[in-house]
């Protein structure tokens, strides 16, 4: 008799341990991460190493104690005080495209010149790939000489130097972090003019404002839209004076065209907003925000878009910013809404008109003054650019705040000194920036926790899914497209060998749980890998949660569909080939021990930053490339997972480890049947039956062949065995032909495809 054989008894346990070991890792990083920060040290001594004093101030020779006013460290020549070192990150937020910390540290003089500054750490992918470090190291000199409260001063200045074309964020980014960090640490300090007294008023929202729509006319003249206009002549004496020749002679029309015509409001405030928006739009914008969260209205025309085209790429608008006091924030198009026209009565013909929410967990005080900074770009080249920056001023007219005196502190009373000391950190303590980014993304993590508890109830449940088979082909399918669609064009979780690379070099440095926590999506999926690797191998992940899997395999399924033929790779050939993506795991790993940025350029083998993160929108060799793997895809069924990729290897490895091999075999498996090593996707199943782990995308295709009645030939035989016993036992005697029982089964292989197959005996 035919018995089942398993590669595993069972996986009851594994959901609630999976869980388990995710929520225990979550909680003690985000209990480590919690700690006071004045009970950590700052930032600065994690970098400090990688510059020296005379990289900051010429002829520095040391650097003194860490300040307890501020996280900055003196710089001495000798006893001579020439200034104060900082990191950018210890005092402002500096994330950057890539949703991690740009961390420079800084050299400031007493008055705010800035002496010298080197960037330490980053992860921005453009810089990584595409941009060379020496270009944005020169932006960073550029601010070398100039003094932090000047530059914060000019409202309408450029950049010290023209802003890296095609790094716009990034250096953005870098270029506000320096000026706004340098003015913290001189109000720290309480020098360089830049420690002022105390405001002696509190302004708030006044919640007895009007709330009746007004006119175009009215709004503008009261100060609730605020409008900057720019003729193309002002833009090109502007780009002259900022000594950029090449851009001033490049105008967009004559001196008396309107380059820009630029309008601002704040659209929470409901007189302004329902003006603007009409009142069913205003309500909907309103059910759309969270509790104090604000969003603006931004409009203009002009031959110059405040809106460009990079959103469209990236996904974030680089061409302006709201910028209050210290704080720049920037708008991603998920929190952005195109408008037709203004509602307001009067409202001139504006052809660009957007609404701009702020992200979630953003501090903005609405009553206080801020400003739209926007970005002016002229080519100068093929491929060189020029910038400058101009600002529209916003303050709410005096109608929709109410103002209140503060009093002055009075003294605190003697206290304990540990009493103090306590008070002193609490008072220090700030919300780490990858726990505001968590709060901000509390929908995205709901989903994709939802598809991990989903996906690990389809491998809880598989032989009652894989039962069914048309259920589970529609399971998986649906999966296939939540996993290309939602996690990976949209949510951009799409997982790297650079992550692996880089939690490796972190764990032979200075390994800090925060710097991992600031992607959640990214970080959540990496524990749910580390955890589904000790079950099933690396199949959970390959199989299910790989966007530029789910593309291969649902462009697979359309060739199949259109009759595009299909490859069967010889399977001597076929284990010749799949230890290529080993070959390059561990080259890749090797390159990351001498340097983790060339290794971090090198996994550009990867196709996954041009067909997931950027959209296919980059160089055409990049392109090209993903295409290419793609289209070999279409005849051999992921043909990257198969050979090339090194991430999948990088999982195999300790894949090995898992503690059970549950997928179900017959003894018959291979011996004379090779249907299912057939049809396996990825050829993982050897022609004796045995099943590769380390090649498994645990599609569960054999399990379904496994419980098929008509297309498994042992279970075929099975039937027709239980027919043929069911019948001699109903016959009580003679038979006629008629009511003969059925004949034993006979299998038989096909020498062509090695499928078995049962037929009734002679």
């Amino acid at each position: 008799m035919n018995e089942a054989r398993s590669h595993g008894t069972g996986t009851t346990g594994s959901a609630p341990v999976c869980a388990l070991v995710a929520l225990l890792v979550l909680l003690s990083a985000w209990l480590s991460a919690a700690v006071p920060a004045a009970a950590r040290e700052p930032e600065l001594a994690r970098y400090l190493d990688r510059v020296t004093p005379d990289a900051l101030f010429a002829g520095a020779d040391r650097f003194g104690p860490m300040d307890g006013r501020a996280p900055v460290m003196p710089v001495y020549r000798g006893d001579t005080l020439l200034g104060y070192a900082f990191l950018n990150s210890d005092l402002v937020n500096t994330t950057g495209y890539s949703g991690r910390p740009i961390h420079i540290i800084v050299g400031l003089t007493p008055d705010g010149v800035v002496s010298g500054a080197r960037m330490v750490d980053h992860h921005e992918p453009i810089v990584l790939i595409g941009i060379p470090t020496e270009r944005i190291t020169a932006f960073i000199d550029g601010y070398i000489g100039r003094n932090v409260l000047e530059l914060a001063a000019q409202g309408t200045a450029a950049p010290p130097v023209d802003i890296v074309s095609g790094a716009t964020v990034t250096v953005m980014v870098i270029g506000d972090s320096i000026v706004r960090s340098g003015r913290r640490v001189l109000q720290a300090l309480g020098t360089g003019g830049a420690a002022a007294a105390a405001p002696p008023q509190r302004r708030s929202l006044n919640p007895q404002a009007d709330d009746a729509a007004a006119d175009w006319e009215t709004l503008v003249g009261d100060g609730s839209v605020r409008r900057l206009v720019l003729s193309v002549g002002e833009v090109d004496a502007a780009f002259a004076r900022a000594g950029k020749p090449d851009a001033a002679a490049r105008p967009e029309g004559a001196p008396d065209d309107v380059f820009i015509d630029l309008y601002a409001g704040l659209a929470t405030i409901p007189r302004i907003g329902r003006s603007l928006l009409g009142d069913a739009e205003y309500q909907t914008l309103v059910r759309r925000l969270k509790p104090g969260q604000h969003a603006i209205v931004v409009a203009a025309r002009g031959h110059y878009s405040f809106k460009g085209s990079g959103y469209v790429r990236g996904g974030i608008f680089d061409r302006f910013e709201l910028i209050q006091e210290e704080a720049g924030i920037r708008f991603r198009d998920r929190g952005h809404k195109r408008l037709g026209a203004i509602a307001a009565a009067g409202a001139p013909d504006l052809p660009e008109i957007g609404v701009f929410a702020l992200p979630e967990g953003t501090e903005f005080n609405p009553a206080e003054p801020w400003h739209l900074q926007l970005l002016v770009q002229r080519a100068v080249g093929a491929m060189d650019k020029a910038f400058l920056t101009v600002d529209l001023g916003y303050q709410l007219p005096d109608r929709y705040v109410t103002v209140e005196t503060v009093a002055p502190p009075a003294p605190p009373p003697a206290a304990d000194p540990a009493v103090a000391a306590a008070a002193a950190a609490e008072e220090a303590e700030e919300i780490p920036l990858w726990q505001r980014i968590w709060q901000n993304r509390v929908v995205d993590i709901a989903v994709v926790t939802a598809a991990i508890a989903l996906l690990t109830g389809i491998f809880f449940f598989q032989d009652q899914l894989v039962r069914r088979p048309r259920l589970y082909d529609r399971v998986r399918l649906g999966f296939l497209v939540f996993t290309l669609v939602w996690l990976g064009w949209y949510a951009s979780a799409q997982l790297s060998v650079v992550n692996v690379l880089t939690f490796a070099g972190a764990l032979r440095a200075d390994f800090q749980w925060s710097y991992f926590l600031m992607d959640p999506l990214v970080f959540i999926l990496w524990f749910s890998v580390a955890a589904s690797l000790l079950f099933w191998g690396r199949g959970a992940f390959c199989g299910w949660l790989c966007p530029f899997g789910a593309l291969q395999e649902l462009a697979n399924r359309g060739a199949r569909a259109l009759k595009v033929r299909q490859f069967n790779v010889p399977f001597g050939l076929h284990e010749r080939l799949w230890p290529i993506k080993y070959i390059l795991f561990l080259v890749l790993f090797g390159l990351s021990l001498y340097s983790l940025a060339d290794a971090e350029r090198a996994a550009e083998v990867e196709p996954f930053k041009t067909a997931i993160i950027l959209h296919f929108i980059r160089e055409w060799w990049f392109v090209a490339f993903a295409l290419a793997l793609i289209a070999a895809g279409l005849f051999i069924e992921r043909f990257f997972c198969r050979y090339l990729c090194p991430l999948g290897a990088a999982l195999a490895i300790p894949g090995r480890l898992r503690m059970f091999d549950w997928l179900k075999r017959y003894r018959e498996c291979g011996n004379p049947c090779r249907r299912c090593a057939n049809e396996c996707p990825v050829q993982a199943i050897h022609p004796d039956g045995r099943i590769n782990p380390n090649e498994c995308i645990q599609c569960l295709h054999c399990q379904v062949l496994y419980h098929h009645d008509a297309k498994c030939p042992v279970l075929v035989q099975k039937s027709l065995k239980r027919k043929r016993r069911d019948a001699g036992h109903a016959a009580d005697g003679a038979l006629s032909p008629a009511a003969a029982p059925p004949r034993a089964a006979v299998l038989t292989t096909d020498p062509a495809s090695g499928v078995l197959t049962a037929r009734p005996g002679a």
